[in-house]
């Protein structure tokens, strides 16, 4: 197993949290994921003047943002210098009013948040995302694009990213490792680091949402993590496909000739 204090640790870049190497966990069979291949961050919306070097020594080639339309108008990328950006709608085809999708809005205003959130520390409506990044067609052309470039060298290095870096980028960082033989323990090991190294960046979010009224452990389920979201897109993968094999060869429709090329460019 993997050791999540020798991986995943956060690259301290202060306007992009939540940035991370997803290489560096061993597989099953013995490889390891290269480092400096793929990286997963938040938006790139907010990166400081200050930082922009700190990102571009990434040498990142491609940006894969995996926000609505919506979200991209409302805080455009600011890319890395000379990166390609490929927009992947993940969410496009599901309910407008779903949570990763509404995510501004849940954050500005406790009524949005209550009727969409509820309460306890398990979203229900999370479940339901999850298991429809699996299942949603725009999901499933989505990552089929993603998976099918990152299996060209000349794509990476390469950024994932949604909103948050958690949900969407989340999915495609987990099924990515699990794909590549990476441990289930490993692979949400990396997943649950967002509450480490995400939440702390909310704090204005917090106090902000409490001076509106609003309770902010409300926020927790959604703006971190929790172990049964992963679960129920694992659980609709195995019950619609197996494994992640066929899961990336029938229900994403990766050839097999691409799944051999990314398996050769990701790991070592």
């Amino acid at each position: 197993m993997s050791t999540p204090s020798t991986v995943g640790a956060g690259i301290p870049i202060a306007s992009v949290p939540n940035l991370r190497d997803i290489g560096g966990y061993q597989t099953e069979d013995g490889g390891r994921v290269r480092t400096g291949v793929v990286y997963r961050s938040t938006d790139l919306g907010r990166v400081a003047d200050g930082d922009v070097a700190a990102l571009d020594a990434l040498g990142i080639t491609t940006v894969f943002d995996l926000r609505t339309e919506s979200e991209r108008e409302l805080l455009p990328d600011r890319a890395p210098s000379g990166a390609t950006e490929v927009a992947l709608d993940v969410l496009a085809d599901t309910d407008p009013s779903a949570a990763p999708a509404m995510m501004q809005h849940i954050l500005t205003d406790p009524k949005v948040a209550e009727q969409l959130l509820g309460t306890g520390d398990t979203n229900e409506f999370m479940l339901k995302v999850y298991g429809e990044f699996v299942t949603l067609p725009s999901a499933v052309s989505s990552f089929r694009t993603l998976f099918t470039d990152l299996a060209r060298a000349q794509s990476t290095p390469a950024l994932i990213h949604c909103t948050t870096g958690k949900d969407r980028t989340g999915w495609a960082s987990a099924s990515l490792l699990m794909f590549l033989g990476v441990s289930e323990e490993d692979a949400f090991a990396d997943y649950l680091l967002t509450n480490e190294q995400l939440l702390p960046s909310f704090e204005p979010v917090f106090d902000k949402f409490r001076a509106a009224g609003g309770n902010p452990d409300l926020l927790l389920p959604i703006l971190g993590v929790r172990r049964p979201y992963l679960e129920a897109a694992i659980e609709q993968v195995r019950a619609g496909f197996g494994d992640f094999e066929s899961y990336f060869a029938d229900g994403l429709g990766i050839s097999a000739a691409d799944r051999d090329a990314l398996r050769t460019n990701l790991l070592t």
